[in-house]
Protein backbone atom coordinates (compact mmCIF):
# COMPACT_ATOMS: atom_id res chain seq x y z
CA UNK A 1 0.00 0.00 0.00
CA UNK A 2 0.81 3.88 -0.82
CA UNK A 3 -0.15 6.77 1.00
CA UNK A 4 -2.12 7.56 -2.73
CA UNK A 5 -3.21 4.03 -3.08
CA UNK A 6 -5.86 1.73 -1.59
CA UNK A 7 -4.53 2.00 2.19
CA UNK A 8 -8.29 2.21 3.41
CA UNK A 9 -9.11 -1.25 1.70
CA UNK A 10 -11.37 -3.11 3.25
CA UNK A 11 -12.37 -0.40 5.75
CA UNK A 12 -15.20 1.19 6.84
CA UNK A 13 -15.65 4.72 8.10
CA UNK A 14 -18.53 7.20 9.05
CA UNK A 15 -18.39 10.96 8.16
CA UNK A 16 -20.73 13.21 9.69
CA UNK A 17 -21.54 16.95 8.19
CA UNK A 18 -20.70 14.23 5.46
CA UNK A 19 -22.85 15.90 2.45
CA UNK A 20 -20.95 19.40 1.72
CA UNK A 21 -17.86 20.98 1.95
CA UNK A 22 -14.97 19.52 4.33
CA UNK A 23 -17.11 16.85 4.74
CA UNK A 24 -18.06 15.59 1.14
CA UNK A 25 -14.49 15.88 0.00
CA UNK A 26 -13.28 14.04 2.80
CA UNK A 27 -16.16 10.74 1.72
CA UNK A 28 -15.41 11.21 -1.31
CA UNK A 29 -11.58 10.78 -0.63
CA UNK A 30 -11.91 7.80 1.60
CA UNK A 31 -14.13 6.05 -0.88
CA UNK A 32 -11.12 6.67 -3.83
CA UNK A 33 -8.56 4.92 -1.34
CA UNK A 34 -11.25 1.96 -0.65
CA UNK A 35 -13.16 2.88 2.21
CA UNK A 36 -16.58 2.01 2.23
CA UNK A 37 -18.33 5.28 3.73
CA UNK A 38 -21.66 6.52 5.32
CA UNK A 39 -22.13 10.23 5.57
CA UNK A 40 -24.75 11.29 8.23
CA UNK A 41 -26.35 14.92 7.72
CA UNK A 42 -28.99 16.86 8.08
CA UNK A 43 -29.95 16.67 4.90
CA UNK A 44 -27.78 13.76 2.75
CA UNK A 45 -29.34 14.02 -0.54
CA UNK A 46 -27.26 14.13 -3.89
CA UNK A 47 -24.05 12.19 -2.58
CA UNK A 48 -22.38 10.72 -5.58
CA UNK A 49 -21.90 6.77 -5.45
CA UNK A 50 -20.52 5.00 -4.08
CA UNK A 51 -21.34 7.10 -0.64
CA UNK A 52 -24.28 6.00 1.47
CA UNK A 53 -26.54 8.69 2.74
CA UNK A 54 -27.93 8.27 7.14
CA UNK A 55 -30.11 11.63 8.34
CA UNK A 56 -28.64 12.89 11.80
CA UNK A 57 -29.22 15.79 13.58
CA UNK A 58 -26.35 15.60 16.05
CA UNK A 59 -27.42 17.25 18.25
CA UNK A 60 -30.19 14.86 19.43
CA UNK A 61 -29.23 11.83 20.86
CA UNK A 62 -31.49 9.38 19.68
CA UNK A 63 -31.17 10.75 16.05
CA UNK A 64 -27.45 9.59 16.39
CA UNK A 65 -27.65 6.61 17.95
CA UNK A 66 -30.18 5.33 15.41
CA UNK A 67 -27.73 6.85 12.40
CA UNK A 68 -24.88 5.41 13.56
CA UNK A 69 -26.35 1.82 14.50
CA UNK A 70 -27.91 1.73 10.88
CA UNK A 71 -24.80 3.04 9.16
CA UNK A 72 -22.53 0.25 10.99
CA UNK A 73 -25.24 -2.00 9.81
CA UNK A 74 -24.83 -1.25 6.17
CA UNK A 75 -21.03 -1.02 6.35
CA UNK A 76 -20.58 -4.29 8.12
CA UNK A 77 -18.81 -2.80 10.83
CA UNK A 78 -16.40 0.25 11.61
CA UNK A 79 -12.79 1.55 11.05
CA UNK A 80 -12.80 5.14 10.86
CA UNK A 81 -15.17 7.92 12.77
CA UNK A 82 -14.80 11.46 11.34
CA UNK A 83 -16.44 14.13 13.57
CA UNK A 84 -16.44 17.09 10.85
CA UNK A 85 -20.42 18.38 11.71
CA UNK A 86 -20.38 21.67 12.84
CA UNK A 87 -22.24 25.34 12.67
CA UNK A 88 -20.45 28.40 13.23
CA UNK A 89 -21.04 32.00 14.74
CA UNK A 90 -20.05 35.72 14.38
CA UNK A 91 -19.32 38.64 17.21
CA UNK A 92 -17.62 39.21 19.76
CA UNK A 93 -18.15 38.01 23.52
CA UNK A 94 -21.30 40.03 23.88
CA UNK A 95 -22.95 39.60 20.61
CA UNK A 96 -24.80 36.21 21.49
CA UNK A 97 -27.35 35.43 23.88
CA UNK A 98 -27.20 31.83 26.06
CA UNK A 99 -29.46 30.08 23.76
CA UNK A 100 -27.21 30.93 20.88
CA UNK A 101 -24.18 29.90 22.93
CA UNK A 102 -26.19 26.82 24.45
CA UNK A 103 -26.65 25.88 20.81
CA UNK A 104 -23.42 26.21 18.91
CA UNK A 105 -21.74 24.10 21.80
CA UNK A 106 -24.68 21.59 21.44
CA UNK A 107 -24.07 20.94 18.25
CA UNK A 108 -19.82 21.60 18.00
CA UNK A 109 -18.57 19.67 21.23
CA UNK A 110 -21.66 17.64 22.32
CA UNK A 111 -22.49 16.83 19.07
CA UNK A 112 -18.88 15.51 18.39
CA UNK A 113 -19.39 13.24 22.24
CA UNK A 114 -22.96 11.91 21.14
CA UNK A 115 -21.49 10.72 17.97
CA UNK A 116 -18.01 9.67 19.50
CA UNK A 117 -20.35 7.49 22.11
CA UNK A 118 -22.12 5.78 19.83
CA UNK A 119 -19.21 4.70 17.54
CA UNK A 120 -16.68 3.70 19.95
CA UNK A 121 -18.00 -0.06 21.10
CA UNK A 122 -17.95 -0.51 16.95
CA UNK A 123 -14.35 1.19 16.78
CA UNK A 124 -12.98 -1.10 19.29
CA UNK A 125 -13.49 -3.91 17.37
CA UNK A 126 -11.35 -3.14 14.09
CA UNK A 127 -7.94 -3.71 14.23
CA UNK A 128 -7.31 0.30 12.37
CA UNK A 129 -9.25 2.07 14.66
CA UNK A 130 -9.37 5.77 14.09
CA UNK A 131 -11.29 8.61 14.81
CA UNK A 132 -10.77 12.53 13.38
CA UNK A 133 -12.48 15.88 14.76
CA UNK A 134 -12.08 18.36 12.52
CA UNK A 135 -11.42 21.78 14.76
CA UNK A 136 -10.07 25.16 13.40
CA UNK A 137 -7.78 27.73 13.59
CA UNK A 138 -10.09 29.07 15.92
CA UNK A 139 -8.98 26.93 18.59
CA UNK A 140 -5.38 28.38 18.50
CA UNK A 141 -5.09 32.00 17.07
CA UNK A 142 -7.82 35.12 18.59
CA UNK A 143 -9.37 35.70 15.58
CA UNK A 144 -11.81 38.74 15.57
CA UNK A 145 -15.83 38.42 15.78
CA UNK A 146 -15.36 35.00 16.23
CA UNK A 147 -15.59 34.51 20.19
CA UNK A 148 -17.97 31.70 20.43
CA UNK A 149 -17.04 30.05 17.63
CA UNK A 150 -13.44 30.01 18.91
CA UNK A 151 -14.72 28.65 22.27
CA UNK A 152 -15.90 25.68 20.66
CA UNK A 153 -13.19 24.67 19.14
CA UNK A 154 -11.13 24.92 21.55
CA UNK A 155 -13.02 22.58 23.38
CA UNK A 156 -13.00 20.32 20.36
CA UNK A 157 -9.28 20.45 20.38
CA UNK A 158 -8.94 20.01 24.16
CA UNK A 159 -11.02 16.72 24.14
CA UNK A 160 -9.22 15.45 21.12
CA UNK A 161 -6.17 14.90 23.44
CA UNK A 162 -8.51 13.58 26.64
CA UNK A 163 -10.36 11.13 23.93
CA UNK A 164 -6.79 10.26 22.48
CA UNK A 165 -5.58 9.69 26.15
CA UNK A 166 -8.63 7.92 26.98
CA UNK A 167 -8.66 5.04 24.47
CA UNK A 168 -5.14 5.01 22.75
CA UNK A 169 -5.13 1.14 25.12
CA UNK A 170 -7.81 0.58 23.65
CA UNK A 171 -6.31 0.50 19.78
CA UNK A 172 -8.25 3.75 18.67
CA UNK A 173 -6.45 6.56 17.85
CA UNK A 174 -7.72 9.80 17.98
CA UNK A 175 -6.37 13.37 16.62
CA UNK A 176 -7.76 16.78 15.10
CA UNK A 177 -7.24 19.21 12.32
CA UNK A 178 -6.94 22.88 12.82
CA UNK A 179 -8.32 24.26 9.33
CA UNK A 180 -7.32 27.82 8.63
CA UNK A 181 -10.19 29.55 6.00
CA UNK A 182 -11.48 26.81 3.92
CA UNK A 183 -13.76 28.01 0.41
CA UNK A 184 -16.47 25.75 1.96
CA UNK A 185 -20.60 26.66 1.23
CA UNK A 186 -20.61 28.56 4.36
CA UNK A 187 -17.60 30.89 4.13
CA UNK A 188 -18.97 31.76 0.63
CA UNK A 189 -22.17 32.57 2.27
CA UNK A 190 -20.67 34.96 4.76
CA UNK A 191 -18.97 37.00 1.69
CA UNK A 192 -22.15 36.93 0.05
CA UNK A 193 -23.53 38.46 3.14
CA UNK A 194 -20.65 41.37 3.52
CA UNK A 195 -20.93 44.85 2.69
CA UNK A 196 -18.25 44.56 0.18
CA UNK A 197 -17.33 40.74 -0.63
CA UNK A 198 -14.21 41.04 -2.66
CA UNK A 199 -12.46 43.17 -0.15
CA UNK A 200 -13.67 40.62 2.55
CA UNK A 201 -12.41 37.65 0.43
CA UNK A 202 -8.68 39.69 0.02
CA UNK A 203 -8.66 39.90 3.61
CA UNK A 204 -9.44 36.51 4.44
CA UNK A 205 -6.72 35.54 1.38
CA UNK A 206 -4.53 37.85 3.14
CA UNK A 207 -4.29 36.56 6.52
CA UNK A 208 -3.32 32.89 5.57
CA UNK A 209 0.56 33.64 3.90
CA UNK A 210 0.08 31.30 1.57
CA UNK A 211 -1.91 34.12 0.07
CA UNK A 212 -5.42 31.76 -0.88
CA UNK A 213 -8.07 30.08 1.20
CA UNK A 214 -7.62 26.71 1.81
CA UNK A 215 -9.54 23.89 -0.35
CA UNK A 216 -11.98 21.33 1.13
CA UNK A 217 -9.71 19.00 -0.95
CA UNK A 218 -6.32 19.89 0.91
CA UNK A 219 -8.41 19.42 4.43
CA UNK A 220 -9.62 15.63 3.48
CA UNK A 221 -6.04 14.94 2.67
CA UNK A 222 -5.39 15.71 6.03
CA UNK A 223 -8.04 14.02 7.75
CA UNK A 224 -7.30 10.89 5.36
CA UNK A 225 -3.78 10.77 6.97
CA UNK A 226 -4.63 10.82 9.93
CA UNK A 227 -7.25 8.32 9.68
CA UNK A 228 -4.71 5.81 7.50
CA UNK A 229 -3.55 2.71 9.17
CA UNK A 230 -0.13 4.19 7.51
CA UNK A 231 -0.54 6.70 10.22
CA UNK A 232 -0.72 3.95 12.95
CA UNK A 233 1.84 5.47 15.38
CA UNK A 234 0.35 8.99 15.37
CA UNK A 235 -2.86 9.77 17.77
CA UNK A 236 -3.28 12.81 19.95
CA UNK A 237 -2.17 14.99 17.10
CA UNK A 238 -3.22 18.28 16.12
CA UNK A 239 -2.45 18.90 12.50
CA UNK A 240 -2.86 22.28 11.15
CA UNK A 241 -3.84 23.36 7.37
CA UNK A 242 -3.96 26.91 7.53
CA UNK A 243 -1.72 27.53 4.65
CA UNK A 244 0.77 28.91 7.43
CA UNK A 245 -1.28 31.00 9.79
CA UNK A 246 -0.56 29.41 13.00
CA UNK A 247 3.05 29.11 12.57
CA UNK A 248 4.27 31.66 10.65
CA UNK A 249 5.25 35.33 11.33
CA UNK A 250 6.03 36.82 8.01
CA UNK A 251 7.00 40.54 7.11
CA UNK A 252 4.97 42.85 5.50
CA UNK A 253 5.62 43.16 1.55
Amino acid sequence: MTASGADFAGLKAIVTGGASGIGLATAVLLAKRGARVACLDLKPDGLPAPLAGFTADVADDSSVRAAVAAAVEMLGGLDVLVNNAGIGALGTVESNPDDEWHRVFDVNVVGLVRVSRAALPHLRASEHAAIVNTCSIAATAGLPQRALYSATKGAVQSLTLAMAADHVREGVRVCCVNPGTVDTPWVRRLLAAAPDPAAELAALEARQPTGRLVSPDEVAAAIAYLASPLAGATTGTVLAVDGGMQGLRMRQP
